[in-house]
């Protein structure tokens, strides 16, 4: 179960297996990210693959953790949405910040910088403009 003390709020789920959650921007917010992902989707699609539900709970993790590094200012909210259905899972991150991830020359120095490396391994994604921020995007497909 999410735990709600970690600074998120639940909102009421639809009948399209849609949910939404919305969390601090503070790194702490990650985990309960990677909670909520793992229980949306083995509540929506309970038949689901674990390969399938670690890809989701990954590209969660990334898309997070990225937002509250580079799309968050202190005391800033971050909105992640899944939906999932059929064997598809859409992972939405809306953050308050215009700025769209980069990605970075591939370093063996660095211990960051390879989190787009692996959502393109992982899955399809892209940005979307929003009135305040943007949303980034990805779709897991099950194999």
């Amino acid at each position: 179960m999410v735990d709600m003390r970690q600074g998120a709020r639940l909102l009421a789920p639809r009948l399209d297996q849609r949910q939404e959650l919305v969390l601090s921007g503070e790194p702490r917010s990650a985990r309960a990210a990677r909670q909520f992902a793992r229980e949306h989707v083995m509540q929506s699609e309970p038949d689901a693959a674990e390969d399938y539900v670690d890809a989701i709970v990954l590209v969660t993790s990334e898309l997070v953790t990225n937002s509250i590094r580079y799309g968050t200012e202190p005391g800033d909210a971050l909105a992640l949405t899944l939906h999932s259905g059929n064997g598809r899972t859409r992972i939405e991150v809306r953050d308050p910040v215009r700025r769209h991830p980069q990605p970075r020359p591939e370093s063996h120095k660095r211990d960051r910088g390879r989190g787009l490396l692996i959502l393109d391994g992982l899955c399809q994604w892209g940005v979307d403009d929003a009135a305040f921020g943007k949303t980034v995007w990805a779709e897991v497909i099950a194999k």
